[in-house]
């Protein structure tokens, strides 16, 4: 059995995609198992051969005792006998799916695979794909037969980017397989790295669909959020007052509003819906969510706009600093980062932006967005927006503010780290 196999030595386990996801699964297994870390971009990889993490989620000693071979060669993965998928699934600019990298996998997988193999994917997509989409180019390159030859698996991954608490072995891992020999050897085999145990899904299907709804549900409560936030601006009541009132019943929810970015909430909804539209069905409630949060960007920087206006008159000659910019607290990642859109929306009005950010790589915004870190702060601004409340910015008090802005400036703290602090300058919030 391949668990055996493994455990022993005597077969290996591959990774391919060694981002966010990827990297930790790899060296988690490699404490226990040979593994084989294979990556398409090169530079990546010899980062990763000197210890280095490219997405910075972990330290050098995180790479220590570990019996892993990081390669951009199919040579070397050939070697490996149970290989694990976790590459992006992004959408395009018109929302929908993008499964280029899970294809390019797929076909790297194919051109590997062996008599006797597993592959399980972990990258989130629609339910069905995984049998629909990625099979067939594995079996069709490889000339193997699934349920044959080798076996299918899926397991979802649930890596929290930032987040050092619920991590790989802490967080229970959902895994299914092609037949019931496969999941009790894929079950067995995530076993090794995950101390919080199992849940053994009784289908490839059902497991793709616990993953996407998971991300669904969360966008959904956010999007309800930041409808309420709208609602109460336009009453005059403040959005965390009300959360904070309302979360003393036990069984209030405690989600809160803001941009909703990175490459889960604000994408995987996308898959879902755009199943059920090949299925006919037209998604009324997930996509209006979508709706709300992927327009809250340009409504964030409409209220700066008219701030700017009222206040200091043309736009073209306001100045407004923007404090962070990747997807969320404490991470490099700015993977459809929705500061973005309230940059471009000021951008559109001509007011001169500046953007900060100690996480964010100057290279990368320019690459993805078209705008780079600013080398100084200046201190005339007529706006300062702290969309992303990273734990160097949550110290800041009223007479930082202050100092860096215009007497009629306004400060806006999305996630409202600020709140009843700021009091020499205009305040708003979600």
């Amino acid at each position: 059995m391949i668990y055996d196999q493994l455990v022993n030595k005597e077969k290996k386990l591959a990774l391919i995609g060694l981002g966010y996801v990827g990297l930790p699964i790899a060296l988690a297994f490699a404490r226990k198992i040979s593994v084989i870390g294979f990556d398409i971009n090169r530079q990546r990889v010899e980062m990763m051969k000197n210890g280095i993490d490219p997405s910075n989620e972990l330290e050098a000693a995180d790479f220590a005792g570990c019996d892993i071979e990081f390669t951009d060669s199919l040579e070397v993965l050939k070697e490996a006998s149970f290989y694990i998928v976790a590459v992006p699934t992004p959408v395009d600019e018109h929302k929908v799916p993008d499964l280029t990298p899970v294809q390019r996998a797929s076909e790297t997988v194919g051109k590997v695979l062996k008599k006797g193999d597993y592959v399980v994917f972990e990258s989130t997509v629609y339910p069905g794909c995984t049998e629909e989409d990625c099979l067939p180019i594995m079996e069709r390159i490889s000339g193997l037969k699934m349920g044959v030859d080798f076996k299918l698996g899926y397991s979802p991954e649930r890596i929290n980017p930032g987040d050092k608490q619920h991590t790989l072995s802490k967080i229970v891992k959902v895994v299914s397989g092609c037949d019931a020999e496969s999941l009790v050897q894929i079950a067995q085999t995530y076993e090794l790295v995950v101390d919080a145990g199992v849940h053994r899904a009784s289908s490839i299907k059902v497991a793709e669909a616990a993953k996407i709804i998971e991300n669904t549900q969360r966008d959904l409560n956010i999007a309800l959020m930041n409808e309420l936030s709208i609602i109460f601006d336009k009453i005059g009541i403040n959005t965390y007052e009300v959360l904070e009132a309302a979360g003393t019943k036990w069984n209030f929810l405690k989600f809160q509003p803001g941009l909703v970015g990175g490459h889960c909430i604000g994408v995987d909804p996308y898959y879902l819906t755009h199943k059920a539209k090949k299925l006919g069905y037209h998604s009324e409630v997930i996509l209006s969510g979508r709706n709300i949060n992927d327009g809250m960007g340009r409504y964030v920087a409409n209220k700066v706009v008219q701030h700017i206006i009222q206040h200091a008159g043309d736009p073209r000659k306001a100045r407004v600093l923007v404090k962070g910019v990747t997807f969320k607290e404490d991470v490099s990642d700015i993977r459809n980062s929705k500061v973005s859109d309230v940059i471009k929306v000021l951008q559109e009005f001509f007011v001169q932006v500046d953007v900060v950010d100690p996480h964010a790589d100057s290279d990368e915004l320019m690459h993805e967005y078209g705008f780079v870190l600013a080398d100084q702060i200046g201190n005339e601004y007529d706006a300062v927006i702290v969309p992303v409340p990273h734990q160097a910015y949550r110290a800041l008090d009223d007479a930082y503010f202050a100092s860096i802005t215009r007497p009629d400036a306004l400060i806006v703290d999305l996630k409202g780290i600020y709140r009843n602090q700021i009091l020499s300058r205009k305040y708003w919030s979600l």
